[in-house]
């Protein structure tokens, strides 16, 4: 089974998402046989490459004043604890993260692909917990290099156009599937599930989509079984 995962680094339900996710497929049994792919999304595509805005400040011009960016910060803070994290969104800077997708792409498409999971997760981490500006090159070479990524492979990110148009495509095809808000999982290309949801929700959606990819591939098994036991002669075949 594969889970297609639309999501941002800046995206404070997407990292709450990741680990409810995590804690669903720690329940499920048959965890050895999905493989995670995170997919690109840009909360901000307009965000000035080079530049950062307090997370405080985003917040407040967003959501009406900083009393409201706040009391934001504070349920994001509360709900990300509930998962084991610790969110430092007073430190954290807004950037623009289309670098950063392109680094994912790179290491789903390296020698490894769990690379990508592992560079997620550091991603995550150094924007949220750490205060990172993951819009930075300097910063984003060293995270990437921690994730075991080559240092062709980052120098080819992020100093030339490795993964540059097949990311752009990638983000063009959320548009083209409706994706408007993250994180959004895809179930083997076929049931899309929006939101952080509960681990609860994550392991039936799993044992859902295992039950109707075994019931496609039964039927799909009687059709090819049918087919081969055809028989033919001089004049006509029993189809």
């Amino acid at each position: 089974m594969q889970v297609e995962i639309w999501s941002d680094v800046i995206c404070p339900w997407c990292y709450i998402g990741k680990r409810r996710f995590e804690a669903a497929l720690e329940r499920f049994d048959g965890r050895d046989d999905v493989h995670v792919v995170f997919r690109p999304y840009q909360l901000d595509p307009t965000a000035a490459p080079g530049a950062t805005t307090p997370v405080r400040d985003a917040y407040a011009r967003k959501f009406g004043g900083y009393d409201r960016a706040d009391e934001i910060i504070a349920h994001l803070t509360g709900v990300a604890a509930e998962s084991g994290l610790d969110f430092h969104l007073d430190q954290a800077q807004r950037a623009n993260t289309l670098l950063a997708h392109r680094l994912l792409w790179a290491a789903e498409h390296g020698d490894d692909p769990a690379r990508q999971v592992e560079l997620k997760e550091r991603l995550l981490e150094a924007y949220f917990i750490a205060g990172a500006n993951v819009g930075d090159p300097d910063t984003l070479a060293r995270i990437a290099a921690a994730a075991g990524l080559s240092s062709v492979v980052i120098h080819g990110v992020l100093e030339g156009d490795l993964g540059l148009d097949e990311t752009r495509q990638q983000l063009a095809e959320a548009a083209s599937l409706g994706i408007s808000a993250v994180p959004t999982y895809v179930f083997d290309g076929r049931w899309t599930v929006p939101g952080a949801q509960d681990p609860d929700v994550f392991v039936n959606v799993l044992n859902r989509v295992r039950s109707l990819s075994r019931a496609a591939t039964d039927e799909a098994e009687a059709a090819a079984r049918s087919k081969a036991g055809s028989t033919c002669d001089d004049e006509s075949c029993d189809v």
